[in-house]
Formats: C-alpha cells, structure tokens, sequence
C-alpha cells in the first residue's frame, strides 16, 4: 500500500501545473482527397542550422536539385543571392558536402567566373517550392524551375527578350574541395562534365561523378573557362561552360542532366533511360512519386500546422540514403571500380551514426523494399573489396563519427525481416567487423579502438594521440565509443543468436557488459578512462571528456540494452526517476513546455558541450525520453516527447537542429505517431502517447500481411494526453512497448487518454526488458 501511495502522490504532482503542450488540440481531419503534397514546405529547417534543402528530388533520387546561396551545406534561409543550381545536396548535414555542377542562368557578357560574385539576387515573395519542384524569380528578370527524375536535373529557364541569353554550368565549384574537373561541349546541345572532389567533413579519398547536359534547342555560341580566363568559342576546359542562347522570340530554354557515379557512359544512359521528357511532364510524375509515398500514412486530428511539420518531416525522411546505380545496374563500389546489382537498386550516402536510431527503423516499416535493397548495398560495400561503412559519402568513406554504427544498422533490418537470403552473408561481415580492426591499407577506420576494448572492456580517451587515418578517432571519443560499441555486442549478440552461432552469441553478449567499465561510483556517472585504465578528466558530468557531441549527462541513458541494469547500479527507479527528472528540467517542462524545450534544453545547432540537461536536437539522446518507460513513469515520456515535438514548426526554423539525412525528422514522425524503436538495432518499439486523434499506415503485405495498422487516440491534445490505457485489437494491452512479431500481427493499438497520469504500464513487467 506504500509504494501505492506513493506512487498517487507523484502522479498528482505530475498535473500540480496544467499549462497546455504546445501540441495543438484536435480538429477536423483533411477533407478526402485533398494532395498530401500540398502539406509539405520544402523550407523547413533551412534557417538556424537545420541544413535542408528546398531543391527538386524524388524519393531517395540520385539528384536533389536545389540552389546553393552560400551557406556551407547549400541553402539559407537568411541570404538572398544564389550562386547556382546544383545536382546533389544531403538533407540537413552539418559539414559541406555536394554542390556539385551550380548551374545559373545570366544575362549579357560573361566576365566572372566565381560563383561568389555572378550569384543572381532573390526574394523569397518571389520563390516556390513543392515536393519534386522549385521556382524562383531571379532579380536579373529571368524565371528558373527545378524538377528532377531519380537521375537527372531538369531545369527550364524563362529569359527576357536578348540575343545574350547564357547558361553557366560550372564544374570548377562545389560546396567542398575540388581536385580535378574537365568540361566537354559535345555537340550544339550537349555539354559533358568530369569533377573529381573530396567528400565530407575531412579529407576523404576522392570521389569522381559525370554529367551529361542536353538542352532542348541549340545554343548559338558558347565558350569555356579556366580560373578566370574566359575563352569564346572554346570546346574544352577545366572549370566551366557557357551556352548562349537568342531568346528574342522564344524566351524559354530547358535542359536534362544525368548524373553517373560510374563514368561517361553512365551519364549517357541515365539521359537516354529518364531524359527526353518534357517539364511539366517530369514534374507531374516527381508530384505523383511523392503523393504515393506520402499517402502511405494519413493523419487525422491535429490543427494545419501540426500536419505541416508531420508531413513535411515524412517528406524528409525519405530523401536518403540515395539511388547510387546507374539505369542499367552498375555502380562504383568502395573498392573505386564498377560493379553491377543484379535484382536489387543499390545505395550509398550511409549517415549512419544518425540514422540508426530512428530513421532505419521507420524506413524498415514504411519503406521495406527499399530498406531491403539499402541493407543488401550495406553488405555489398563490405563484399566488393571494402569494409562494412561508418559514414559513406558518394562512392567513399569519410569515417565521421566513432563508434560501430553499421552493426545496429544491419541487425535493425534482421530484425525487420529485411535480410532474406543474405542473413549470414550479412553475419559474416559484423563478424569481422566487430572483432578485427581494418588494416593500415584499408580507408576505413571501423572499430579503431577494438584493440584495447577486447582487451580490456573500454577504449581509451587518448588525448592529442595522432590520427592514423582522416575522420574521427576512436581514442577522442574512448568513452562514447565504448557505449556504442557495448550497443552494438549487444544486438550482434542477438542476431548470432537467432542464426544458432551460440559460442559467439555468449561472447557478444559478454561484451555488452562493458558499459559498466565506464561506471564511476564515485560520481554515479560514465567517465573515460586513461591507457592505463584510471578515470580521466573532470569529475563533473556536465564538463567530462571523451564523450562525442555530447556530455556525460547526456550518454548515462546510452544502454538501451540493458537499462534494467543501469537504473540498479544507479541506485534504483526512485533515483533514476530524480536524475531523469534533473535532466529533462521536467518541473519547468510542465510549467511550459515550450520555452523549456527552447530556452532549457537547445542552446545552438552546434552547442554539444558543457550541459547537464537533455539536447533533443542531437543523436544521443534521441531515446532519452523513452527511459521513463523502463521505470514505470510512462506519463513523463509523454511530457518530455510532447515537450520535444514543439521544437517541430512549420516555418524555415522548424527543424530542430541538423536533420543528418532524416534522423530528426524520422523522430518527430515515430513520436507522432506514438510507436518508437527504443532499442535501435533490436525488434523493440516503446509506447507514447500520439499527437492525432488517428493514424492510419499502409504497409507493405510482404512484410506486414494484414497490409494495415491503425493507431487511435481520440480526443488526444495537450491537456487530454496520458494514457488511461491500450487496446490491441480490442484487447487490453497494459506494457509498454510491442515486438515486431506483434507489430506485424496488428491491425490496430488504440489508446485512451485523459488529463491526468494514471497507472496504465507503471508496473516492472510493463517496461521493455533488456536484451539477453
């Protein structure tokens, strides 16, 4: 009766404050037949950091067509000048990456050759964006429009009346470093391109891509240039072409480029298989590609702008990875040669540090077909001569971020069913990976700290310790990459046990152990260790070192395999429940939720350091909420996930720091929802609270044969949002997740809510369980 008591009194001091969440109340739902299209702005998340593109793509499209104005990663809100139109952009990275081949129309001589400095001004009054589409009203007077095919760009320009109407294709400038580039005008109409650049955050291998450029009439004159010299008449050069056209009668000029990985030829078949078509005919079908992929969940509930920022984020979350081979199959794999895929599409553009943890498993439910064939281009990276990817850019790796990210990734699509066919093919590569270390020769970093881990039980935090290879060492980050290291044993362990490989299985799972080597029960917090195994660093959680993007307040809840585990060696639910409530400023947070979320817990895209609080814009605490789960506080994830969800906006500030390919936006739609992985790499998925009346999704009967699941909550707003209780197909359902097995047998999970906490999912056996 007294932890009973209890437990009443901290469910009334729960609702002591009232104040709405900013999560807006429920109302009527789209009326049938409107476009789900039209609920999607393209300019979400292209102020303050959040690095996404308004350009033209189809989903996961090798292309993604979309003005560069000067800002690092391509597009900001804030400027007003575009230096061009360029073919390939990563929706909400934080360092420069694409950019390649800005594409501009001009009018008059051309003089400049720095993109700096011809860049044409704008106003947003006059600039449109739809999904698969983009116009803007140029202040030179000319009229641009972007649409685009999975590989190709197609641009239609609308000049004023002159004899000097030119279109600069620049292959000398991108958004990162450049090495080589060679321009070839082929013909009256056709223009080809070879760039060879460097790839993402450091310098990685090169990368080479080709490009073939076909405008729909001739031009009348044309010329090249090298740095600035400008040469009329010219058919070859190493920076750019201009292709001038007389508009004085016909004031409209399109273009078709396809782009290959491979080499010339893939350009050329990539145009003769997608190009040829006209605009408004490419554009229609990019819409209808768009409506079919997003009519795959419909909402009911919430007001207009909460529907925005819901389909927007689904918008977003299938912009990558991307289509990485050409129309007829072939693509470079990591070994730097061609390869073909023989009945799968292959990827690249691996964001796998992020995207592990949110994004891969919303793919894996809405998207299974392409999330196969994504996991299958995983496998094929490490079979064609390479080694499994941390954070693949184009054909290369980039080694960005630590830990062993690849290996939740792959066990995730086990998991999900994904792997048919090639489930020990797949085995066979974490197994190397998790227990070797790439040699010197090799690009790849893998699990560089593998050495000391095995040995030991953590990687060192190794300051100043020279890096081996480009990217981010292991032995910066000793501490976090022992926890994501931990993680990925964990699910490993899982998977080998599923295949029957016993003796491995019990060694992975020995491994997944080894977050508690970090434990400093002097500070009731992780700590990295030095070589010789001492603690290092300060004492204090919120200044300690070792950590990636983040502190150790920050990484304590990073053991989704075992929480069970970490909520008793930190003394129990009661005190997890107080440092969990510490963490998230949760009397604030109730008090008012969104200037909480803005003033408490965000303070900057890039401001990862030196905090005690929750950071919801970043990855490693895209679970965090969802520990309140595995304490019997269920109502406080509701409270904290809300709280989080009012960061989402439909205006240019509406993305929540970096997206890093979807991460984020997956987020916000699993929490919408109210079904979320909570240990990413397994079949798990927690239980929370939705923010619409209704949800339905249309899944795929290969891998969810009942081809539907339906989740309710009527009445669901900012004061009626705790569960009262949960239904699966009408039956009660009182824990607070579901396996995947479950997920797939459902046709609906209904919950009632109400204004106040009550005690649906507070018991032990309610919570998810750890991985064994």
């Amino acid at each position: 009766m007294r932890r009973i008591r209890r437990l009443r009194l901290s469910l009334a001091a729960a609702v002591a404050v009232s104040a709405l969440l900013a999560v807006p109340t429920a109302c009527a739902a789209e009326p049938p037949g409107d476009r789900l299209t039209d609920m999607v702005d393209p300019f979400i998340g292209t102020q303050n950091e959040g690095n996404t593109f308004p350009g033209a793509a189809v989903p996961f499209g090798m292309v993604q067509f979309s003005p560069d104005t000067g800002h690092s990663t391509g597009y900001d809100y804030t400027q007003h000048r575009i230096r061009g139109f360029s073919l390939v952009h990563l929706s909400g990275v934080g360092c420069a990456a694409g950019g390649d081949l800005p594409v501009l129309p001009v009018t008059g001589d051309v003089t400049e050759t720095d993109y700096a400095k011809y860049a044409a001004g704008f106003r947003h009054d006059d600039e449109s964006a739809s999904p698969g589409y983009y116009r803007v009203a140029l202040d030179s007077g000319i009229r641009a429009e972007l649409t685009a095919t999975a590989r190709t760009a197609v641009q239609r320009y609308t000049f004023p009346a002159t004899e000097k109407a030119d279109v600069l294709l620049d292959a000398g400038q991108a958004l990162h470093k450049k090495t080589a580039t060679q321009v070839e005008i082929l013909d009256d109409r056709t223009v080809r391109t070879t760039i060879t650049g460097h790839g993402f955050c450091r310098d990685s291998r090169p990368y080479t891509l080709h490009t073939l450029t076909r405008f729909d009439r001739p031009f009348t004159a044309h010329g090249t240039w090298d740095g600035r010299t400008v040469t009329a008449g010219s058919r070859t050069g190493h920076d750019g072409a201009y292709l001038r056209f007389d508009t004085t009668k016909d004031r409209t000029v399109g273009a078709t480029t396809a782009l290959s990985y491979v080499d010339a030829h893939g350009a050329e078949v990539n145009l003769r298989a997608e190009g040829g078509r006209p605009f408004d005919t490419v554009r229609a079908a990019a819409a209808r590609a768009w409506e079919r992929r997003l009519d795959d969940v419909r909402v009911r509930g919430g007001d207009p702008a909460l529907r925005r920022a819901f389909y927007s984020s689904l918008y977003r979350s299938y912009l990558a990875p991307n289509i990485g081979s050409d129309a007829d199959g072939r693509y470079t794999g990591w070994d730097g040669t061609a390869h073909r895929a023989r009945g799968f599409t292959y990827y690249q553009n691996w964001s796998l540090w992020d995207t592990y943890r949110t994004q891969a498993q919303l793919l894996s439910l809405l998207a299974p077909r392409e999330a196969r064939d994504m996991a299958i281009s995983v496998i094929r990276i490490s079979e064609d001569g390479a080694w499994l990817p941390k954070w693949g850019y184009g054909t290369v790796e980039s080694n960005i971020m630590t830990g062993d990210p690849v290996t939740p990734y792959l066990t995730n699509a086990y998991q999900q069913g994904l792997l048919g066919g090639y489930e020990e093919r797949a085995y066979r590569a974490l197994r190397r990976n998790a227990d070797e270390v790439p040699p010197l020769g090799s690009p790849a970093l893998g699990r560089e700290g593998n050495v000391e881990y095995l040995a030991g039980g953590f990687v060192p935090y190794l300051k100043g310790r020279p890096h081996t290879k480009p990217g981010d060492s292991a032995y910066d980050h000793g501490a976090s990459a022992t926890l994501e290291y931990a993680l990925s044993d964990a699910v490993l362990a899982q998977m080998a046990r599923s295949l029957g490989h016993r003796a491995d299985a019990d060694r992975y799972a020995a491994r997944a152990r080894n977050w508690r080597s970090l434990f400093d029960p002097a500070t009731g917090f992780f700590r990295a260790r030095d070589a010789s195994g001492v603690f290092t660093g300060p004492a204090d959680p919120a200044l300690g070192v070792g950590f990636q993007e983040g502190t150790a307040w920050q990484y304590q809840w990073l053991v989704p395999q075992d929480l069970p585990g970490m909520v008793d060696l930190i003394g129990g639910r009661d005190v997890a429940d107080r440092r969990l409530d510490a963490f998230f400023a949760y009397r604030r947070l109730l008090a008012d939720p969104a200037r909480t979320a803005r003033e408490v817990w965000v303070h900057g895209a890039y401001a990862y350091y030196g905090s005690a609080v929750y950071n919801p814009q970043n990855e490693p605490d895209l679970v965090a909420p969802y520990t309140y789960l595995s304490i019997g506080r269920p109502w406080k994830t509701t409270d904290v996930v809300h709280g989080a969800l009012t960061l989402f906006t439909d205006g240019p500030t509406g993305m929540t720091g970096n997206d890093d390919l979807g991460t984020m936006s997956s987020w916000m739609v699993l929490s919408a929802i109210g079904v979320f992985p909570v240990q990413p790499g397994a079949d798990t998925w927690g239980l929370s609270t939705p923010v619409f009346d209704r949800v339905d999704l249309a899944l795929d009967r290969r891998w969810y044969p009942l081809g539907r699941l339906t989740v309710t909550a009527p009445g669901t707003s900012g004061t009626d949002r705790y569960i009262q209780g949960a239904r699966l197909d009408g039956r009660p359902y009182d824990r607070t997740y579901l396996t995947t097995r479950a997920l797939r047998s459902l046709r609906s999970l209904a919950f009632t809510v109400g204004p106040r906490p009550s005690e649906w999912g507070t018991s032990p056996q309610a919570a998810p369980p750890a991985l064994k």
